[in-house]
């Protein structure tokens, strides 16, 4: 198949790319501008398209020809107003293209009228698609375990420190970006079992008490939990504490049993198992 990916240059489009591109799909990727991450995408044999979801017509030029369209959604950082109005660019981009499978990334529980405002700006976009009668699949993938990786994560973990905005004994479902990009890969091969339905994804679910025990096996050391309070993550971003006042409510709750059963292909990652693979040299680097 041939694959536009958008995004492709950050955390889940890149994993998504990678994933087809190694199942030996061709991959276009679209991207704002020329950069490393691009760059390595090449390397690996995807085309790169510019584009700009400020420029419709761009993205309709990328899409043209394709038999697929993965679409990430904007960051959560960028509001809900640019969710609502790259999705509506993909989504009018796969129309004018005709017959290709959309793939859009929305998030679990979006659905459900949250009331956050990057999970609504999300459900407006579903409804979009939904209304234009693309060919669609929806995912919706829970909190990513690559939140970890960001640097004031990071930061706190090699100070022996695991900090969420969540009270110790919530659990917290957890989705690998690589378990999403393999579920995507089968998605796109598998159009007929897909079409038109709406998938909610998680790789694991834990506790943070679980997590701290789990970071510090990893460790060698001890990784307490620390809750940080709301109207810290509130000063930041209305829209992000909305997102962990609603996670600490009981958030989207995917059935792990059932998904991971229908589709044990993926071969779901554990948490413990990730941070082994992504945590480890960062854990074992303490710092005072």
């Amino acid at each position: 198949m041939r694959v536009l990916v958008t995004g492709a240059t950050g955390a889940q489009g890149g994993a998504v790319a990678r994933s087809l591109l190694a199942r030996g799909h061709r991959v276009r990727a679209l991207v704002c501008r020329s950069d490393p991450a691009a760059a390595r995408l090449v390397d690996l044999g995807a085309e790169v398209a510019q584009g700009s979801f400020d420029e419709p017509l761009s993205v309709a030029r990328a899409a043209a020809g394709v038999d697929g369209v993965v679409a990430m959604g904007a960051p959560i950082e960028r509001g809900a107003d640019a969710e609502v109005r790259q999705g509506v660019a993909v989504a009018e981009a796969v129309k004018a293209a005709g017959g290709a499978h959309l793939v859009y990334a929305s998030v679990a529980g979006a659905d459900r009228g949250t009331g956050v405002p990057h999970l609504e700006g999300k459900a407006t976009v579903e409804r979009y698609i939904a209304a234009l009668g693309v060919p669609c699949t929806i995912l919706g993938p829970v909190y990513l375990m690559e939140n970890l990786l960001s640097p004031a994560s990071l930061f706190a973990l090699r100070r022996g420190v695991y900090a969420v905005p969540l009270p110790e004994g919530c659990p917290l479902q957890q989705l690998a970006t690589d378990d999403m990009a393999r579920f995507t890969a089968l998605v796109l091969e598998r159009r007929r079992d897909f079409l038109g339905r709406r998938i909610e994804l998680a790789s694991d679910e834990l506790t943070g008490a679980e997590a701290t025990a789990a970071l510090s096996r990893v460790a060698g050391r001890e990784i307490r939990y620390a809750e940080v309070p709301i109207g810290e993550v509130r000063a930041r971003s209305e829209d992000l504490a909305a997102l962990f006042r609603w996670l600490a409510r009981g958030g989207p709750g995917v059935d792990l049993t059932a998904l991971h059963t229908a589709s044990p292909e993926i071969e779901w990652r554990r948490f413990e198992g990730w941070a082994r693979e992504h945590l480890a040299g960062a854990l074992t680097r303490a710092v005072a």
